[in-house]
Order: C-alpha cells, then structure tokens, then sequence
C-alpha cells in the first residue's frame, strides 16, 4: 500500500501546471511589463525637456492698451529672447484698450521664444477688458491679492454703438470668438472667458484661480518666482521647456521716448485733431509766406498726426481724401475757380474724416463731439483764408501808381494851361484836365501818366 501510494505521488508530480496557474503567471508578468515600460517612457520623455535658466526679465505695462504699449511689449520680448532669459514677467494693471492692438500683442505673447508670464498686479491692480484677453494668453497667468480680472464686453473707442445692433453683435462675437480660442489654447475655463466678453464678468484673484482662470496667486514678485520654479509650459517654436528663473538675476525693461510719445497720441481723437492743426497750418503759411511759426507748427503736428494714424490702422482712403482736400485748398489761393475747389476740397474733408478709421475690423472711430465741431472749425477757417487770398487777387492794386486810379483828391493850386496841383494821400501831385478847375474843387484820377495824373471833376 505505503509503495503504491508513493508511485502514484510520483505520477502526480510529473504533471505539468494546469491553464488556470498559466494564465495567472501571464497575467502579472503582462501587469510589470506594462508598470516599467510606462516608467521608462515617463522618464525618457521628462529627461528630454529642456530647462530654460536665466535671468527674468520684467516690464510694467500700467496704462491703457495702445500702439505704444505694444511696441513696448515686443520690445521686451526681443530683448529676452536675446538675452537668453527664463522668462519675460509683464506686470500688469490696465483699464484696457483698443482690439486691434491687443490681437497683435496677444500674437506677439503666443510666438515668444521665452514664455511670458502676466502677473496682475500690484494689489488694487486690474486686468480689465484688453488687458484679461491678454493674460488668458500667458504661458502663466498670475495675480496678487486683491486683484481684479474681466469685463472685457468690448467698448468702440470714440463712437457709441447702441446695444442690440447688428454691428455690437458683430464686434462681440468676434471677441467672444478671440476669448474662447486663446482660454482653449492655454488649457484654461473656456466658458469664464465668453461671459466674461459676453456678460462683462469680473472675478476676483482667488476665484479666478478656483475657476482655473489662472495659474496661481503671489503676493509679490520673488513669490511669484519661487512658485514657477520648475513649472512645464509649452512655446509655440520650441515645444515643452521646463523653467527655472533666476530670482536674484531681474533685469527691467524700461519704456523709451518714442513708446511714450505714441502712447499720448494714439487716440482716434487726438490724431484726428493734429492732422487738422498740421493742415491748417501748412495752409496759413502757403497763403501768408514768412509767418514761419503756423508753417513749422503745422509741419510737426501733420507729422505726429500721420505717425498716430500708422499706429491706428488708419484707411487709406480716408487719409489720401483729406490728403485731396487740403491740395484743392491751396489750388484755390493760385487758381481763379470762384470757389468752386474750395467746395470740392470741403467735400473731400468731410467724406474722409467719416471714412478714417474703419470701426467694423478695428472698434476705432473719431468721437462726433471731436469730428464735427473740427470739421467745422477748419471749413470756417480755411473758407475765410481762401475768401480773402480770391478777394485780394481779384482787387485792384492800393500801392504803387497804379493804385491812384479812383483815387479822390481837391485841387490845391491852379498852374495854368490846364495844369493843376491836386493833394491826393497827403501828397501833391501835378495833374491835368481838360476840363477847367478851381481851387478846392474835388477831382477823381482817371489815369497814371508817368509822374503825371489825369484827372477829372466830381461834384462839391
């Protein structure tokens, strides 16, 4: 009994391991196979993305959005990048600004080489209207404390459009469609960044941050370094880098005359108004040479008003019908139209003052308290400049001998042999009439004859 049972024992053991024990061994060996193999690919991926260390370059950006504070930004960013920077900090605090503007800022930001953080701030600061389009499109968005970020419903810079017109959808559609694109870009809340173009909604820092609006939350700049130490983002040129900013390495960026001169006069209003100040002018020098001043002051603000209108994305058309305007003007004090260019150069004005700026693409329009009464002002101006250049042209001569005929004057001595001596502007002339004269009788010249006047008799 004991020798079979041991046989059998043998037998068993001879047996190979039955499906169930197979498909539980392949089973874990599948499950480590995957674990290391999605651990070592984790870890090629993270050893291939470049660390970006240097210094940090800033910029403070605590006006409107305009021209001026555009170039400003690129500026900055061509700088960091050639400086080899880690990052470019904007610190932001704007009311907002113009859209066209902000679009090319907000390409500028997506196309750095260095990632561009914007940090609203200091508390109290806003990025409000432009300036929340364009911190949804940082690498990193950031506030501090006691900050505001919203209300980006867009506004037309000098004209009012009224709410629920086809051309107030159109332009917050656009913008709605601006907003939506870039929160989507950034991996941020989509659905914040319509209401905040659609329903003009502001939200402070901490909810911001709740909402995933932004990144994160800093009191201060050095805080706001610490926290993006190490911090992966992703540039348009360069793919995933990893950051890591230098604190005690900050270099400004400092705005320079011209970003400052184009940030005054980048307004709609105050281009439209120096256009017209350059115009009248150059025309008041034209039709009275040698007053100097109205010609080089009308020089200068004709120039700053075409640098401004550059910056503004002025029409073409518009500038080359005021441009007309203007030549019909000074056509009028040469040529003898009898008003007839003056008329077409006020036409020409008019039609490109309202074509200027084109409000549908751009939200830019002069305001109707500045257009009209200028309008008005200039017409009124170079119409009475022009009235009088014709009037003086058409008239005849007042100095110069030439200018004696019509004159009126009393006979103060009889020569004899139809020979006079007639005072006529406080000085004696010699004279002659056919007809006979007396003393104190009143005459009128009819003619110039050398240094003699040939005259005739009028009624006492």
């Amino acid at each position: 009994m004991t020798f079979r049972c041991s046989k059998r024992n043998m037998k068993n053991s001879g047996k190979p391991p039955n499906k169930r024990a197979r498909l539980l061994s392949s089973l874990i060996a599948g499950i480590f196979l995957v674990f290391f193999a999605t651990f070592a690919i984790g870890a090629e991926q993270t050893g291939k993305i470049p660390a970006l260390k240097g210094p940090v370059y800033t910029l403070e950006l605590d006006s409107s959005i305009n021209p001026g504070s555009m170039e400003f930004l690129e500026r900055a960013i061509k700088q960091a990048e050639s400086g080899n920077a880690s990052c470019l900090v904007v610190l932001l605090d704007t009311p907002g600004g113009l859209v066209a503007t902000l679009r090319k800022m907000i390409q500028a930001v997506m196309q750095s080489r260095v990632p561009v953080i914007v940090y609203v701030y200091p508390p109290g600061a806003r990025a409000a209207s432009a300036g929340a389009l364009l911190t949804l499109s940082a690498h990193i968005a950031a506030m501090a404390p006691g900050t505001n970020i919203g209300a980006a419903h867009p506004v037309t810079i000098g004209q009012k459009i009224e709410p629920g017109s086809k051309m107030a959808e159109k332009i917050e559609n656009d913008l709605s469609a601006l907003a939506v694109s870039i929160a989507e870009k950034r991996g941020r809340n989509k659905k914040w960044a319509e209401e905040a173009v659609r329903k003009s909604r502001s939200t402070t820092a901490e909810k911001a941050l709740e909402l995933h609006v932004i990144d994160l939350i800093a009191p201060d700049l050095h805080d706001l370094l610490t926290k993006v130490q190490g911090k992966v983002v992703e540039l348009e040129k360069k793919g995933m880098v990893r950051i890591y900013p230098e604190p005690s390495n900050i270099i400004p960026v400092g705005e320079n005359f011209r970003e400052k001169v184009l940030g005054i006069i980048a307004d709609p209003n105050i281009a439209y108004v120096l256009m017209m100040i350059g115009m009248v002018g150059l025309y008041f020098e034209l039709a009275h040479p040698g007053a100097i001043f109205p010609g080089t002051a009308g020089a200068i603000s004709l120039i700053l008003a075409f640098y401004a209108l550059q910056a503004l994305s002025a029409s073409a058309t518009g500038v080359l019908l005021v441009i007309l305007a203007f030549v019909l003007f000074v056509l009028e004090l040469f040529i003898t139209s009898h008003g007839l260019l003056a008329l077409s150069g006020t036409i020409s004005l008019v039609l490109g003052s309202l074509m200027l700026f084109d409000t549908d693409s751009t939200g830019i329009s002069i305001s109707p308290s500045v257009l009209w009464p200028t309008l008005a002002a200039v017409i009124l101006f170079l119409g009475t400049i022009s009235f009088l250049a014709v009037k003086a042209v058409l008239s005849r001569p007042k100095t110069g001998t030439e200018g004696m005929v019509g004159e009126k004057g009393t006979v103060r001595q009889v020569l004899g042999d139809s020979r006079y001596l007639v005072f006529i502007h406080g000085e004696l002339w010699q004279a002659e009439c056919p007809d006979p004269l007396h003393k104190d009788q009143l005459v009128q010249v009819q003619e110039v004859d050398g240094l003699k006047l040939i005259v005739k008799p009028l009624e006492d």
